[in-house]
């Protein structure tokens, strides 16, 4: 069956980039490798279906031919093609010759198609790969109900790829420069022929030795040994709003692995986790709680000092106030994390019966009872 690139985002045809986007940033980080529970195999095809839709040249394509591509290939039509549509990870181009010199038809098609996955022209004509985005990171940070409800900064330290001081991520020594690949002559890949029944088969590779940039450092950076990457501990601080609710996820843009050479960082993904309080019930943003009052402050009625998630405030007790009656005490709940203002909070009673009564109080219930 076709694959539907569309389908596996959960966006239709005439989705947005923007709705695009938000779909893939969505899958990507519910499946990703790294993530406990994560997808290795749906990561990919997710990935797969966003390199081609985030471009417009690319979605375009693959709305006019990519039919017409799946159904060739299942009809045993091109010899050579499993893999093809692993834009992502599949690190070589085709070209082909029916015949007569001449190239265009499928070999332009294919040719832009792996040119804008990341295979960019480079100086010379060749293509050269992309600078590659770094890994995203996911940890987990556990606050108290009270930070929860107030907010707080809480400081990481991770253990990760950052960009090479010595040499700013470009892999190489300073006062040394890049200089043309002796492999490949500067063009950033490897072609290979051989003859098929159907004509030249071209086949492209990446040239192993430079990675498609198509020069290589005179002298590797001493530090990172020309990745352009270290292995350091990096503080991370990081600011966790008032009312942010138990497994909620804070990205921080950036924050995650450097990228390969220079290539942008990925992202920090922080996993929330509340600590409950027993005192406490949390409802949305409202408050739950219960305290104990005396027989006698229930029958005359009183003020007394209730615990909120902000501190003591007094509430006032009718004459009269039956056990599970629950009172509201206005903004002492939880502030909203999306717009102005609180939640409430509200306090069941509960009437404590005396025991153990001397017998002055039994002769006091004893008149009362009559």
């Amino acid at each position: 069956m076709p694959k539907d690139y569309y389908n596996i985002l959960g966006v239709g045809k005439g989705a947005t980039d923007d709705e695009i986007k938000k779909a893939y940033r969505k899958l990507a980080h519910q499946h990703h490798p790294d993530k406990s529970g994560g997808d290795e195999a749906k990561f990919k095809e997710v990935n797969e279906a966003y390199q081609v839709l985030s471009d417009k040249e690319k979605r375009t394509q693959y709305d006019q031919y990519g039919q017409t591509f799946e159904q060739a290939q299942s009809q045993g039509g091109f010899s050579g093609f499993e893999g093809f549509r692993d834009f992502s990870s599949y690190a070589e181009g085709f070209d082909f010759n029916f015949g007569g010199g001449q190239q265009g038809g499928f070999s332009d098609i294919f040719g832009d198609i792996f040119e804008q996955a990341g295979f960019g022209r480079g100086a010379r004509g060749g293509r050269s790969r992309r600078r590659y985005r770094g890994e995203d990171i996911q940890v987990d940070a556990e606050i108290t109900f009270k930070e929860m409800a107030e907010g707080v900064e809480k400081e990481i330290e991770l253990y990760k790829r950052v960009k090479c001081p010595r040499c700013a991520g470009e892999g190489v020594e300073p006062g040394s420069k890049k200089v043309e690949c002796p492999k490949c002559q500067g063009e950033g890949e490897i072609r290979t022929a051989r003859r098929t029944i159907l004509g030249t088969f071209q086949q492209t590779s990446v040239c192993p030795e430079c990675q498609g940039e198509g020069k290589i450092p005179e002298k590797k950076c001493k530090k990172c040994g020309g990745d352009g990457r270290t292995r350091e501990y990096e503080k991370i601080k990081i600011k966790i709003p008032a009312g942010i609710k138990d497994g909620q996820t804070i990205r921080l843009e950036n924050m995650g692995e450097a990228g390969e050479k220079g290539g942008e960082a990925g992202d920090l993904y922080v996993n929330v986790h509340v600590i409950s309080d027993k005192r406490f019930e949390r409802d949305g943003d409202d408050i739950h709680s219960e305290t104990e009052i005396s027989f006698s402050q229930a029958a005359l009625g009183d003020k007394i000092s209730v615990e909120t998630i902000g501190g003591e405030v007094k509430l006032k007790i009718p004459a009269g106030t039956q056990s599970g009656e629950i009172f509201r005490l206005k903004g002492h709940g939880v502030k909203h994390l999306s717009r102005f203002g609180h939640g409430d909070q509200y306090v069941r009673i509960q009437v404590v019966t005396p025991r153990n009564l001397t017998r002055e109080e039994k002769e006091i219930f004893e008149k009362l009872k009559s």
